[in-house]
């Protein structure tokens, strides 16, 4: 499956639009976690625990909107764009959503 943010696929000719595909990934933040991200913040740095949990979201994420474009018959997902929004009373909550045009090759 060729996934790509561009409208179009260098060398290749889209021959047909199937139509919008969606993946979402929530992910809840837990309390370890945040605590050695606070510390990382104060000290400065990366947050290694962060990071790791928005590249499992947005894998997720890509990976469930491949797969509906593959149940559509699909040979590859373009304009794709990716959102992160946080969620809950206490903003513990993370998601993300990649949604693009599934589309057949010529």
């Amino acid at each position: 499956m060729i996934s790509t943010t561009t409208n179009s696929i260098e060398g290749r000719q889209i021959g047909d639009y199937l139509g919008l595909v969606t993946g979402e990934a929530i992910m809840g933040a837990n309390i370890f976690r945040d605590f050695l991200a606070g510390i990382t913040d104060m000290i400065g740095g990366r947050s290694n625990a962060y990071e790791g949990k928005l590249a499992d979201a947005r894998e997720t994420a890509i990976r469930e909107m491949e797969e509906i474009a593959q149940q559509r018959g699909a040979d590859a997902v373009v304009g794709i764009d990716i959102d992160y929004e946080v969620l809950g009373s206490s903003n513990g909550m993370l998601m993300v959503t990649a949604t693009g045009t599934a589309v057949k090759l010529k």
